[in-house]
């Protein structure tokens, strides 16, 4: 084989390289979504196509990077940071060659000059710094690690695995269009088996380490004759060098190499040589295996804790020893609570609606373990200090990526799912040791007036606003995952006109997939709680929701009124001598309200008014968008526009009064609606896993409080990452 980094091909194949570049940057920070996300995707299926382009590919990266921090020197803008450093992530990361340790340095080098910028920049730069140093030192490991988790293959020396839950929502996803995306994701589970995968690992690492040393054709045609239980062993072989490897750091590479040296030696002196010839000058081509994908519908709430706690559950075998001895510590401690597997695997295989508990009791007094709380508490520090995904897979955990397909309903359901999941985990744990678990959105919209029937104080539009959000403070994102959303619900008529070639139908696939790899900075969206007291004849009821971009509330009685009078503005021509002389006399019914005010210096300041409305909606408007503040825009609705009014707080208690009451819709859900609401008390949602009582426990505990954020954020994988 002839080595790619000697390949001095004419410039013709950097100037087209080149001009892929540039024309995806321009794409970033243009207008115009409707083609947004193909360029890259162009470009992803040229290296897979070529492989022994990706030399030429990262150093034109490198060249891009060196201008864009000479821009932002002049003029502060890192609106292409961003998608250089995750192109040259993902060149390096799906390169079938051995790239030249030259090179590597040089990479090396400018990402660290990169770690002088502000975050998130700096923190991506030092994740993709990490990356490339573990590839200097181990070459072909990320792709090795990556294929064996995401391919759930299970072998001695590398146990972690990944599993990709895809769930729609049933009110934006249609029969058909559910019917053509559930074609398009599920198709990965019959692209490739075991012994091929094995086989293309092999390939891939063996050729990008061994580089000149490696005849591409020759292993290939090799590795095609021998058996499998011949492939296995060497796969083991070579799992068992990378991961010595990544234990001796740069100390440990002339013996990985000297290593793969051997089994390329094997594997050759095995065969028999009566495989298929191949071009003996040619690179072999072995793309990234697409993941297997789980999609369903998210008709139930608890669908989610079941396919977690059931993947938990089912690789448990795995758990490092520590873990093990945690898990004793801690069933030894309790009062009366049998913290055994069994229980966890009945409680997964129950039915969907039983919401029996997941742990057993004997008869004893429960005392709540300071352990387990501990450990929410180090998982949520570990998450806002941003740490790594690499460090996240030494942890001896596996990965559950959870991507979810809708509109702001779908987030909605989203946050309450993961608020039960950290109220579970708070009392018994049973995800948090032994997952790590990633949260994805694509925003997909039906286009068609929402669920809400006559009469929901939920209104249409907006259902988009949390997408448009993550597009704003990640246009890279923006670029990849927004478009998407529009390229998914097109899909139904592209199938009925079967318009679309083979090769568009990986686009969604491929897309899918890029997100999941490179998606590793989350964007925390925060989250608030509402206790809705309603009246009914027994009394009253309280009810403890969460919400997480939208709360609406009107009194029904006015609700004709309105609606008449909105019919009449947009009927009659805007000219004030047309205007009634008397305006209308009744503006709503009064409420009460108090709340906290958001000041300039950050003090709390209460405030209470008595307002005449006929209905409130409340906006989440993130710090991101406030300079630094979360908050709450309240807006008052009148009868009479000019009587409409405006507050921001981060916390609000609104009563009726006079016997009214109140119907109220969260994040412009209709399944989400209660009715004969007479008080709502909105604040920031505390995480339940951080409520540590040290006064019970016989062990003095540090007060986390003063030096951590208790409020639960919904933490959604983009390629940015920041704290909105």
């Amino acid at each position: 084989m002839v080595d790619s980094t000697t390949d001095v091909r004419p410039s013709t194949l950097e100037s087209s390289l080149n001009n892929n570049i540039q024309a995806l940057l321009k794409e970033t920070g243009g207008q115009n979504a409707s083609q947004k996300g193909m360029l890259r995707w162009i470009l992803q299926r040229k290296l897979e196509a070529d492989p022994s382009c990706s030399v030429a590919l990262i150093r034109l990266l490198v060249e891009e990077l060196k201008k864009r921090q000479e821009m932002i020197q002049k003029t502060q803008s890192f609106t292409h940071v961003i998608p250089v450093l995750h192109t040259l992530y993902s060149v390096v990361i799906k390169s079938g060659v051995m790239i030249p340790t030259s090179l590597f340095q040089t990479v090396y080098d400018r990402l660290m000059k990169l770690l002088i910028l502000p975050s998130p920049y700096s923190t991506v730069a030092r994740s993709t710094m990490r990356s490339i140093n573990i590839e200097i030192t181990t070459p072909g490991s990320l792709y090795l690690r990556t294929v064996t988790a995401e391919q759930n293959l299970r072998k001695e020396h590398h146990a972690l695995q990944e599993k990709v839950f895809v769930l729609a929502d049933p009110a934006v996803f249609s029969a058909p269009l559910e019917a053509a995306v559930r074609a398009h994701l599920e198709a990965s589970n019959f692209l490739r088996d075991a012994p091929t995968m094995e086989r293309d690992v092999l390939q891939r690492v063996l050729q990008t380490g061994l580089g000149m040393n490696c005849q591409s054709s020759s292993l290939a045609q090799a590795l095609e004759a021998l058996e499998e239980p011949v492939v296995e062993t060497h796969f083991q072989e070579v799992l068992l060098a990378v991961e010595k490897s990544l234990k001796r750091g740069a100390e440990g590479r002339a013996n990985y190499l000297n290593e793969l040296q051997h089994v390329y030696r094997d594997i050759l002196s095995a065969s028999k040589g009566d495989g298929p010839r191949l071009d003996p000058g040619s690179v072999r081509s072995t793309a990234m295996p697409v993941p297997g994908i789980n999609f369903l519908l998210w008709r139930e709430e608890e669908d989610l804790w079941n396919l977690l706690a059931r993947f938990a559950c089912s690789n448990s075998a795995s758990v490092d020893e520590e873990e093990k001895d945690n898990r004793d510590s801690v069933q030894s401690q309790d009062s009366g609570i049998v913290r055994d597997l069994n229980d966890c695997v009945d409680a997964v295989t129950s039915p969907v609606r039983n919401h029996a508990p997941a742990i057993s009791r004997r008869n004893g007094y429960k005392n709540s373990s300071l352990a387990d709380k501990l450990s929410l508490v180090k998982e949520k520090m570990e998450a806002c200090s941003g740490s790594s995904p690499l460090l996240d897979e030494n942890r001896g955990r596996h990965t559950a990526r959870v991507v979810v397909l809708g509109d702001n309903r779908v987030l909605g359901r989203l946050s309450r799912a993961y608020h039960s999941i950290r109220k579970r985990e708070s009392k018994h744990l049973i995800l948090t040791n032994k997952l790590n678990i990633r949260l994805y959105y694509i925003p997909v919209t039906d286009g068609d007036p929402s669920l809400s029937s006559t009469g929901s104080p939920c209104q249409d539009g907006g259902t988009l606003s949390l997408s448009s959000l993550l597009g704003r403070v990640d246009p890279w994102y923006n670029s990849n995952i927004n478009s998407l959303g529009a390229a998914i619900s097109k899909l139904t008529g592209k199938q009925a006109n079967k318009s679309e070639s083979p090769v568009q139908n990986h686009y969604l696939l491929d897309t899918l997939c890029y997100y999941l790899r490179c998606g590793t900075q989350p964007v925390n969206v925060p989250l608030y709680s509402v206790k809705i007291t309603r009246s009914s004849s027994e009394g009253q009821s309280v009810v403890e929701e969460v919400f997480v971009s939208h709360l609406e509330a009107d009194m029904p009685e006015f609700r004709h009124l309105k609606e008449k009078l909105s019919k009449k503005a947009s009927v009659r021509p805007k000219k004030p001598s047309v205007r009634p002389k008397k305006p209308a006399k009744v503006f709503g019914a009064v409420i009460s309200v108090s709340y906290t005010k958001i000041s300039l210096s950050r003090r709390q300041v209460v405030g209470g008014e008595a307002l005449m409305t006929c209905g409130v909606v409340v906006t989440s408007e993130p710090a991101a968008l406030t300079s630094g503040v979360n908050r709450l825009d309240v807006m008052f609705d009148s009868l009479n526009p000019m009587y409409n009014s405006t507050i921001k707080t981060q916390s609000i208690t609104i009563r009726t009064l006079e016997h009214r009451t109140l119907s109220v819709c969260l994040d412009k859900d209709s399944r989400r609606t209660y009715t004969d609401v007479r008080r709502l008390d909105i604040t920031p949602c505390l995480d339940p896993g951080c409520d540590i009582d040290s006064r019970r426990s016989l062990v003095p505990v540090v007060n986390f409080s003063k030096y951590l954020d208790k409020a639960l954020s919904l933490p959604i994988q983009t390629f940015t990452g920041v704290t909105v």
